[in-house]
Order: C-alpha cells, then sequence, then structure tokens
C-alpha cells in the first residue's frame, strides 16, 4: 500500500512538474514575442498610439494560439510518456485477471515505476512458471491413475461379462491397484498441504534434537538397510533445530526409502553435524546413473529415473518433491551432487537460537 502511495504521488509530481513547465514555457513565448515585436514596431515601423495598441493585440492572439497549440502537443506527449507504464501495467493486469499469462513489458522508465514494472514482470513470469508446473503435475497425476484405473476397469468389465471369476488372488489384485491409487491422493495431499500451510504449521514448531530424530529414522529402516548395503558408516553430532519433527523425520524417511530403492554400490555414509548456522546432514551412496546437469530435477513432482515409469519402485515419484517441500518450510535446503552414479544428498536445517 505504502509503494502504491508513493508510486501516486511520483507521477502528480511528474504531472505538476509538467504543467508548471509548460505554463512558464507559454509565458515566456507570450512575453518575449509580444516585447521584441512592439520594440521592432515602435524602432523600425515608427508605429505609435492606438495603431500599436491594436497591432499588439492582434499580434498577441495569434502568438496565444501558437504557445496554446504547441504547449498542448508538448503536454500530451509528456504525459503519454509518463502514463504509458502504468497503462501498460493495467492492461496486463486486466489479461491476468481474465486467466491469461501477459507478455513481458518493456519500458524505460526509471525510479519506483521502473521498480513497479519490474516487480510486475518478475510477478507474471512466476505466475507463467506456476501455470506450466501445474499443467505438468496434472498430466503426470492423470499418467499415475491411469494406468491402476485401467487395471481395475480391465478385471471389472472381465467379471461383468464372465470372462473371469472372482477369486482371492484376483480381489487381492484389485485391492492393491485401489491401495496405489489411494496412496497416490495421500502423497498429493501431503505435499498441497506442506506447500500451503507453513503457517499453521510453523505453530507446531518446537525444539527438536534432530540428531535423535535421525536415529529413529535410521533405526525404523535398520533391517532393510542391513539387507541391501554391504557397509553402513554413520557419524552423528547432536543439534537442535526448531522445527516440526514428524515433518523432519519423514524428510530423512523419504530420503532413505529413495537411496535404498536406488543403490547400487551396497556402502552408504550419513554424516550429520552443526556446520556455521546450520545443522548439515549428508547421505553418500553409489545409485543409479543422473545426469549432473539434470541433478535438481529429481525433487520435481512425480520424477523418476527410469523414463518408463515402468520400475519395480512402488513410488508415485513424490518422496523427494514433499520432502523438498518440508525443508524450504524449515527455511532449510536440500540438493544433490553427483558425477552421475556417486551420490550425495545434504540438508541443511538452521539451528536453533533463542533469539
Amino acid at each position: 500500500m505504502r509503494r502504491i502511495k508513493a508510486l501516486a504521488n511520483l507521477l502528480l509530481s511528474k504531472l505538476i512538474a509538467v504543467n508548471s513547465v509548460i505554463i512558464l514555457l507559454v509565458i515566456l513565448l507570450a512575453g518575449i514575442s509580444v516585447k521584441d515585436y512592439a520594440c521592432y514596431l515602435v524602432n523600425n515601423e515608427q508605429v505609435t498610439g492606438p495603431q500599436l495598441v491594436d497591432t499588439l493585440n492582434s499580434f498577441l492572439v495569434k502568438v496565444s494560439f501558437i504557445a496554446f497549440i504547441t504547449a498542448g502537443l508538448v503536454h500530451f506527449f509528456s504525459v503519454k510518456r509518463i502514463v504509458k507504464p502504468v497503462k501498460t501495467v493495467t492492461n496486463a493486469a486486466n489479461q491476468i485477471r481474465e486467466g491469461k499469462i501477459p507478455s513481458r513489458i518493456d519500458t524505460a522508465a526509471k525510479g519506483e515505476l521502473g521498480e513497479l514494472v519490474a516487480n510486475f514482470n518478475a510477478m507474471a513470469e512466476t505466475l507463467s512458471v506456476v501455470q506450466a508446473r501445474r499443467e505438468e503435475m496434472l498430466r503426470d497425476i492423470a499418467h499415475e491413475l491411469r494406468t491402476p484405473l485401467t487395471n481395475i476397469n480391465g478385471y471389472l468389465e472381465a467379471l461383468q461379462n464372465g470372462v473371469l471369476k472372482g477369486d482371492r488372488e484376483l480381489f487381492a489384485s484389485l485391492l492393491e491397484e485401489s491401495r496405489r491409487i489411494t496412496r497416490i491422493v495421500d502423497l498429493i495431499s501431503e505435499l498441497d498441504a506442506w506447500n500451503k500451510d507453513v503457517y499453521f504449521l510453523e505453530k507446531q514448531f518446537v525444539e527438536v534434537e534432530i540428531a535423535d530424530v535421525l536415529q529413529e529414522a535410521i533405526a525404523a529402516f535398520q533391517l532393510k538397510l542391513s539387507n541391501r548395503f554391504d557397509s553402513f558408516k554413520l557419524e552423528i553430532k547432536p543439534g537442535i533445530i526448531h522445527g516440526h519433527k514428524d515433518g523432519v523425520k519423514q524428510v530423512l524417511s523419504n530420503l532413505l526409502q529413495n537411496i535404498i530403492d536406488y543403490d547400487i554400490g551396497g556402502h552408504l555414509g550419513i554424516a550429520a553435524g552443526p556446520e556455521g548456522k546450520s545443522f548439515m546432514i549428508t547421505f553418500t551412496h553409489e545409485g543409479m546413473y543422473i545426469d549432473p546437469d539434470k541433478s535438481d530435477l529429481i525433487f520435481g513432482r512425480f520424477y523418476r529415473l527410469e523414463e518408463s515409469r515402468s520400475t519395480k519402485v512402488d513410488g508415485a515419484g513424490l518422496g523427494l518433491a514433499i520432502a523438498k517441500s518440508i525443508v524450504e518450510a524449515h527455511e532449510g535446503e536440500i540438493e544433490l551432487a553427483t558425477n552421475g552414479h556417486d551420490h550425495t544428498f545434504t540438508i541443511k536445517f538452521p539451528l536453533y537460537s533463542a533469539s
């Protein structure tokens, strides 16, 4: 609101300045012209008395008309230049209201008006990215749900037409497909909750000894870790963060499950401890190939290493996306550094400060 008022005051000031300059120019133009013409008439034409007055009056009318036209043109183009960025932003805002993404606004405006246009361009670009991601997510959701729904419909049609007869194995298969759909819907709801309800979740943030949470997460995966890895190196130091304990535990669980699903080396190293103002957790292992230039994509929704998605891994490609949302809700960072096969996942949480 303050910025809008400041911008309105700025435009008003510019218009007042333009009007003042134009009025001054008109006065100067008329005054100087009349003075010079009067001197010319008296000195060169020897015109005096009533004739001089009539001649000057006629000349003043002509000069005033010319000055009015000139001032009007100057005022029109000056105001048009001042108001054009605002009008352009208004038209673009109307396009957004209609559900369209406007093109980038190019303007030479500087100061607060230029900042307004720059901020509007940034907002429009963000909306464009959000819309593209939303469309991509809808396509991914449709892709993920299509397979189980197709299977269920196929079985049900076969049962209806008498091609198949119901037995325990068939109903178990239908139940598994139904549970798969339920899991996908639950994950989508959870991801949406962490993206939208951060304010509510922050009310539930408490002091969390993250080393204990990490130990609990590892203990829950102890059997899977023992079966999957030949060697397991663990180095954990204590540290306190301000966060949501269950959310932090889910981040660690999702990451551990992802590592277990895609590991090929049989060696896992976990290190955790304070570093500067952050608590850093690193997971190092050798996994399936990930293009180093596309390492950030694995934190996207529905992303899987296998392009075909026909994988033995029972997941919807949302685990790391949820982990990223939770970490960001804690004002932390999660990233992957890789050379293709040697992967290092790093999680950073701000250390708790009483201030």
